[in-house]
C-alpha cells in the first residue's frame, strides 16, 4: 500500500500538468473583406491570446477572421478551412470581440 501512494501522487501531478498546458499555436488569416486593421486585432491578440498569430498565407492558416466594424460596433466572424462559418460575435469594444474569438478558438482546440 505504501508503494501505491507515490504512484497515485505522480499520476495526479501528471494530470494537473497536462490540463494546465498552454493552448496550441493557431494561425489566423484576415479576410480581405475586413475593415478593422490587422495591427489593431494583433495588438489585442497578444494580450488575450498569445498562442494566436496572424498570417498572410491563407493556405497555412487554421482559420479566417472577418473583422468588421468601427468604434462602438464590431462584428467578427470566424471561418474554418473550407469556408464554413464557425463563430460570430458582435460587441461594442474591439478588445471584447478579440477576447470572444480567442475564447472560442482555445476551447475548440481542447
Amino acid at each position: 500500500m505504501k508503494k501505491l501512494i507515490p504512484v497515485i501522487f505522480m499520476l495526479f501531478v501528471a494530470c494537473i500538468g497536462t490540463s494546465l498546458a498552454a493552448p496550441p499555436p493557431v494561425k489566423l488569416f484576415m479576410s480581405p473583406a475586413s475593415n478593422v486593421p490587422s495591427a489593431e486585432v494583433l495588438k489585442n491578440l497578444s494580450d488575450k491570446c498569445p498562442n494566436v498569430s496572424i498570417t498572410l498565407n491563407s493556405k497555412e492558416s487554421d482559420y479566417m477572421l472577418e473583422a468588421k466594424g468601427w468604434p462602438g460596433h464590431y462584428r467578427f466572424t470566424l471561418f474554418k478551412k473550407g469556408g464554413d462559418a464557425l463563430y460570430a460575435t458582435q460587441t461594442q469594444y474591439l478588445h471584447n470581440s478579440v477576447k470572444d474569438v480567442c475564447h472560442y478558438i482555445n476551447n475548440a482546440a481542447k
